[in-house]
This record gives structure tokens, sequence and C-alpha cells, in this order.
């Protein structure tokens, strides 16, 4: 699966990349790619699962449970915000979030300018956060 390259990779091919460790391991990638399951949600929606993507390469599946997306966090704040700010903060940093389509597999592919994205636990919405990238030259 690492050999793959998201951009030559097709439906079936997002499918067979595994889960992570657990449903409570952190992942730290640079986009994420959507796949919609075959699963209704209690919601009525259509569950959705994401594949981290490194590199231009999948990492794992993240979830496979979740009818929401919630960017940076529910309530768009940020990953640890109440440590950072202690309350409900009036304004919070901007993050450019960006999405486009991969050509073979018609799947979504998201992610955030300068910045590396970071998971949390594989529930019912899927909450993906904007951290500042450790990498050199983003």
């Amino acid at each position: 699966m690492a050999d793959l390259v998201i951009d030559q990779m097709t439906r079936k091919d997002f499918e067979a990349v595994p889960y992570r460790k657990g449903w409570s391991t952190k992942e730290i990638f640079d986009s994420f790619v959507i796949l919609p399951t075959r699963r209704k949600h209690d919601s009525g929606y259509r569950c959705m699962d994401f594949i981290a993507v490194k590199d231009n390469r999948p990492v794992c599946r993240l979830s496979g449970c979740s009818d929401v997306v919630h960017f940076n966090g529910i309530g768009g704040f940020g990953y640890r915000w109440v440590e950072e700010y202690a309350r409900c903060p009036e304004t919070v940093p901007v993050t450019a979030w960006n999405m486009d389509c991969l050509h073979k597999s018609g799947l979504l592919r998201v992610w955030a300018d300068r910045c590396e994205l970071l998971n949390e636990d594989a529930l019912s919405s899927f909450r993906v956060y904007a951290i500042k990238s450790s990498r050199a030259n983003p």
C-alpha cells in the first residue's frame, strides 16, 4: 500500500488501506481522503471513512463510523483550545481549508495550508485539526 500514490489509487485501493492501530490512536498527516461507506448512520446520513495521507501516500483509515466532519474540532476553535485559551475564544487563528477531487477514484481530498493535520477518536463525528507543521518547509 505504501508504494501507491493517492492520485493513482482506485476506490478499491482506498478500501484496502488498513485501519489505524486503535480507535483513539492519533495520527499526524498532511491531508485526508473522504471515503463514503455504504453504512447508514443513526442520523440517517451515510457514514464516512477518512484515509490519512502523508507525502501523497496513504497512511491508514481513521474512522468508518462518522456522519459529520468537524474542521478544527466542534466549534472550530482548534486543537486543545481549552488549554490554550482557558475559555471560549472570541477569535481563533484563520485556517485555509482546501479540497480537490482525485481523478482516478473520484474521491475528495482535504488539506489545510501550511499545516499538518491531527485526528481524534473515531466517534460519530470526525474531528480533524490543523496544527503547526513540524516540517522545516511546509
